[in-house]
């Protein structure tokens, strides 16, 4: 079996994903959460995003992207691309670079990390390991 088998994309939106390659992606999972995770992502419009981030944040606007744990072995990631855009130069990053760091950043949550200086250090260790 191919880590790709282990890997869903969905765009409901009609942007372009950015040019990250799927191996890449592959890679990632793989590296980050294992070889035996089911990873879906989706992407979503800013309306689906603010009320996905309401309902299950209590934040009531849009977000660049939401992890969701389905189970030990599983999870989704949710991003909005036109946040991802208006975002990555705030960062100073391109788009292909943070859409990188936010799967990053989204697979660590999914692996149980909060908001702190353990998970920004694993995110600084991985975006160096992958180059985003």
């Amino acid at each position: 079996m191919s880590p790709l088998d282990k890997i869903s994309i969905i765009n409901t939106t009609k942007g372009k994903l950015p040019r990250l390659p799927f191996a890449t992606i592959a890679m990632m999972k793989e590296k980050i959460l294992g070889k035996n995770y089911e990873l879906s992502i989706a992407c979503v419009s800013d309306k689906i995003s603010k009320a996905l981030n309401k309902k299950f944040r209590d934040k009531n606007y849009p977000t660049n992207v939401l992890s969701f744990t389905l189970s030990e072995n599983s999870g989704e990631l949710v991003f909005n691309l036109k946040k991802v855009t208006k975002d990555a130069p705030l960062f100073g990053k391109s788009v292909k670079t943070f859409f990188g760091f936010l799967l990053i950043h989204g697979m660590l949550h999914l692996k149980g990390m909060e908001h702190g200086s353990t998970m920004e250090s694993k995110e600084t260790k991985w975006s160096k390991y992958f180059g985003v």
